[in-house]
């Protein structure tokens, strides 16, 4: 792990995962039902501040996506092997938990699944990933900037909770109570 990584553009980078994430993604959104997918982005009824938040954590997110991009893999070392495992980890869990997402009605709150034991599995599954890119990379300054990605993902996810409690009322306040924000005890 360094702690000044040289930054360059590189075939082998950061980037490279990151693709290979959000390509997951794209793939998986092609067997979605377009409902589905309106449900996933849909923003309607978030208020000001809610966006306010969910802008400062794409600002946050994007910092960091600049970074790793510029940050060669470290391909051959142990902390490359041990960060694509951990990816690979996310990665699945990301894939379970949209499925999970795909399959439940519109108009009820996602409680199956991963988010039996998550109100957030996508987001935090979409962490490990990350975390293991910076491994991966072996960049302590790229696990800091996923330290303040994740805090600005939380902030996203306070406006999206806000918003379920509107949408869906009691039966959502009851799943808050019931089950964790994103992993056992948090």
């Amino acid at each position: 792990m360094e702690l000044f990584p040289n930054l360059e553009i590189g075939l082998f980078n950061g980037w490279v995962l990151i693709v290979l994430f959000f390509g997951a993604y794209g793939i998986m959104l092609i067997f979605f039902p377009k409902n589905a997918i309106a449900r996933l982005y849909d923003r309607s009824g978030q208020r000001e501040h809610q966006l306010l938040r969910r802008l400062f954590g794409v600002i946050l997110v994007l910092m960091w996506f600049i970074f790793v991009s510029l940050t060669p893999l470290k391909i051959g070392d142990v902390v490359f092997m041990i960060g694509i495992s951990i990816y690979s980890l996310g990665l699945i869990g990301f894939v379970i938990a949209l499925d999970n997402f795909k399959n439940t009605p519109v108009d009820q709150p996602v409680t199956s699944g991963l988010y039996r034991i998550s109100r957030h599995p996508q987001q935090l599954a979409v962490s490990v990933s990350f975390l293991g890119i910076g491994i991966a990379i072996g960049s302590w300054p790229a696990l800091a900037f996923m330290i303040l990605g994740v805090i600005g993902a939380h902030f996203i996810i306070l406006a999206e909770e806000e918003a379920c409690l509107e949408q869906y009322g009691e039966s959502y306040k009851n799943y808050m109570e019931r089950i964790p924000r994103y992993f056992l005890f948090f």
